[in-house]
């Protein structure tokens, strides 16, 4: 199983970009903070490449920037290219499945968020009383 739930902020403007074929991806940086802290007492970050794609990845590149807080749901990839120097380089990248945007409220005209107000519903319904139900009438 490959299976990776991140939470972590922005640590650049995500790259909107298209391939060959006309699928749009997006590419960003994401800083995961430990969950225990060092020697020093800090708690230290990973600093993990995010991939999304489709229109997944228009909306990551339409709704995030630098410092928003996202979580991240998908899988571990790692690949290998060979640069302009012969050498060859390894990656590991999280390509992402779900994308959840934490930082509420919406982009400003400045690119800024600007903080509203969650919106509450007022439950109208009335809760239905609950009646016992003998274990022989159950289907498992």
């Amino acid at each position: 199983m490959n299976k990776v739930i991140l939470i972590g902020n922005l640590t650049r403007d995500p790259e909107l970009s298209t391939t060959n074929g006309g699928v749009s991806v997006c590419r960003f940086s994401l800083a995961v903070t430990r969950r225990f802290a060092n020697a020093d007492g800090e708690r230290e970050a990973d600093f993990l490449n995010i991939v999304v794609w489709r229109a997944q990845a228009e909306n990551c590149a339409k709704f995030l920037k630098k410092g928003s807080k996202c979580a991240v749901a998908g899988r571990i990839q790692t690949s290998s290219y060979e640069a302009q120097d012969g050498s060859k380089r390894y990656t590991t990248d999280i390509v992402a499945d779900e994308v959840e945007f934490i930082t509420s409220g919406a982009r400003g005209g400045d690119g800024d968020y600007a903080p509203t107000e969650p919106k509450r519903e007022q439950n109208t319904k009335q809760t239905a009383e609950l009646q016992e139900i003998e274990d022989d009438s159950l289907p498992f």
